[in-house]
């Protein structure tokens, strides 16, 4: 995981050093955001309150962007055209962790059962990286907000990242650490503890807005939305493909996020 990390890290950096001197009729920003990460995974019931305040975690990530409507080499705005007045490319590197566990009625203190036991002796977590870029769309002039006109920009965005993810689980009741025996872990989720990393993708969505503080800075407010092509994102994956005994058509979606992130952006002479 670490060696994946460094590659990650050295592949954003390589770029935007790139990036940064080449100017070819753009300017360029960076910055950093960090905020809370509500992880929507198998753990726990969907739509259950105490499942979506339980499973949060926390992220932080570095930020690139290319600006259009500007340029470095001569000081300059770009030719007045829609796209470099209204779009921005947005790439950033990524990490979050979440804690999880088993949340909903299932664990409530009033029940008694072994399969109760079972999900109540879990704990698991994840870590996950990503790196991927992002287009993002200004309804309002790029131009007037960066020469102070307004304030407030909104902005939505779209786009792609590439996500490596790292989870463990164990149980208080597994014998010799085996979260998949049957002491540990009922039918239902025989075989669905995965404690190996793995690669995905994931599509990006985000509306935010950024505030103007002065000519060469910005804070920004983002609200993410990450769902991966993949299932085991978070470590569990239950089903009858998994446990070869009971379908389990409550497992309806792959694992997706939602990130609540404030960022500090500064622009680049």
């Amino acid at each position: 995981m670490n060696t994946r990390i460094l590659l990650l890290v050295l592949i954003l950096f390589a770029f935007c050093k790139q990036e940064v001197h080449s100017q070819a009729g753009f300017s360029h920003e960076i910055g950093v955001i960090t905020g809370p990460v509500a992880f929507y995974s198998d753990y726990g019931i969907r739509g259950n309150n105490e499942t979506n305040t339980g499973n949060v975690g926390f992220g932080f990530g570095i930020i690139h962007y290319l600006n259009f409507s500007y340029r470095a080499d001569c000081n300059c705005y770009t030719r007045d055209k829609f796209f470099n007045d209204h779009f921005k490319v947005r790439n950033e590197l990524d990490y979050h962790k979440t804690n999880l566990q088993h949340y909903g009625p299932l664990v409530a203190d009033d029940e008694t059962s072994v399969f109760s036991d079972q999900l109540r002796a879990v704990t698991a977590s994840t870590r996950v990286i990503e790196i991927g870029s992002q287009l993002e769309y200004f309804p309002l002039s790029i131009r007037d907000f960066a020469s102070m006109q307004y304030r407030l920009a909104p902005f939505i965005s779209f786009g792609v990242h590439y996500v490596n993810f790292d989870p463990e689980a164990e149980s208080s009741l597994a014998p010799g650490g085996d979260i998949n025996s049957p002491v540990a872990t009922g039918d239902k989720y025989r075989n669905a503890y995965q404690q190996e990393g793995g690669s995905t993708w994931s599509v990006v969505g985000s509306i935010g807005v950024r505030y103007k503080l002065n000519d060469y800075a910005d804070i920004m407010l983002d609200s993410r939305w990450t769902y991966y092509f993949s299932d085991w994102v978070d470590g569990l994956n239950p089903g009858l493909e998994q446990n070869g005994i009971l379908p389990v058509p409550e497992n309806k979606a792959n694992d997706w996020i939602y990130w609540l992130n404030i960022g500090y952006i500064h622009y680049l002479d």
